[in-house]
């Protein structure tokens, strides 16, 4: 199990490594702890691990990386673990990269005709300018960041040059998205090729002084609620569900991910808006994640044990391609 990591979502990765390890060993597991540092050394009982191309880790049948953020669930760890050939909980190389890098996966769901909000991408020292019909407000976000670090809701031009300033601190690549008026829903996918969708879940937001869906609403005791099953329509619960399936499997994900929508007017029109697919999402048995597979009956323990059993499963049928 590893945790920790060089993001500032390191906290969260920790507290979701502990989890992990806990419910491992209520499966029936023996789990083995491996902390990343912020300098990003590994680290098992205190000692430095020297990481051997081809050998493994710690002759570990699985790894789960319960890593959250850059260096950990964009695809550098996911490498790193190639490189190992050892099988590990989770998308893959390019699917962790992909889906890490909001705006390279806001241009693939548009090519596979999926709806979102209106954006656009923004590089740091370059000529830009918003879209015609781009209406206010607008959330600034660093392209590559997790746990809404960075973002900004921005009601008005005049307070659009500090919200960059506040995202490229960050990445270099910022995204600006038309903000929507809908309700915050989420939903879990378990699985690689046979998936499992969680019914859908309500974000209320109960504490926030940004005003929106931030790191202290997803981190501080009640400050945020989450209602399971979302009070929506079954046709657009379905539609939802419908498109985190389509979104999971065009991104190329595997093991799990939580699938991040917008519905306006859920009981008329009914407007469905992908916004985001998180690949590790926060991984506590409170977090959204586990308490939306709870909803679909897979109990905590049996979540992380059907999660390093398609971790081999994926891993036998790559090994056995011819390369």
């Amino acid at each position: 199990m590893l945790s920790g990591g060089r993001s500032s979502e390191r906290e969260v990765s920790l507290s979701s490594g502990e989890a992990v390890r806990e419910g491992l060993i209520a499966a029936g597991h023996e789990a083995l702890a491996v902390e990343i540092t912020a300098e990003g050394r590994w680290l098992h009982e205190g000692e430095v691990l020297s990481l051997t191309p081809g050998a493994g880790l710690l002759e570990c049948d699985v790894v789960f990386p319960a890593l959250h953020g850059p260096f950990g669930e964009d695809g550098t760890v996911q490498g790193v673990l190639e490189t190992l050939d050892v099988p590990y909980v989770g998308s893959g190389v390019l699917a962790s990269a992909v889906c890490m890098d909001k705006f390279a996966f806001k241009e693939l769901m548009r090519a596979a005709g999926l709806p979102q909000v209106a954006y656009v991408g923004v590089r740091s020292g370059e000529q830009w300018r918003l879209p015609d019909g781009f209406g206010w407000p607008v959330f600034v976000k660093p392209a590559r960041l997790g746990s809404s670090v960075g973002i900004s809701r921005v009601e008005g031009p005049d307070a659009l040059e500090e919200a960059l300033e506040r995202a490229f601190a960050h990445d270099r690549l910022v995204l600006i998205e038309q903000a929507a008026s809908g309700v915050e829903i989420e939903c879990g996918v378990l699985g690689n090729d046979r998936l499992l969708v969680s019914p859908c879940g309500e974000i209320r937001v109960r504490r926030s002084r940004a005003g929106f869906y931030d790191y202290e609403a997803k981190y501080t005791p009640g400050g945020m609620e989450l209602v399971v099953p979302a009070p929506l329509p079954s046709e657009v619960s379905e539609r939802v569900q419908a498109i985190a399936r389509a979104a999971y499997e065009r991104a190329g994900c595997c093991g799990l991910a939580r699938v991040d929508f917008f519905v306006e007017d859920p009981w008329g029109e009914a407007r469905v808006l992908l916004n985001e697919i998180n690949t590790m999402p926060g991984f506590t048995p409170t977090s959204v994640y586990a308490r939306l597979m709870e909803a679909a009956g897979v109990s905590y323990p049996e979540l992380v044990d059907r999660l390093v059993r398609l971790a081999v499963e994926r891993f036998q049928q790559e090994r056995a391609l011819a390369h």
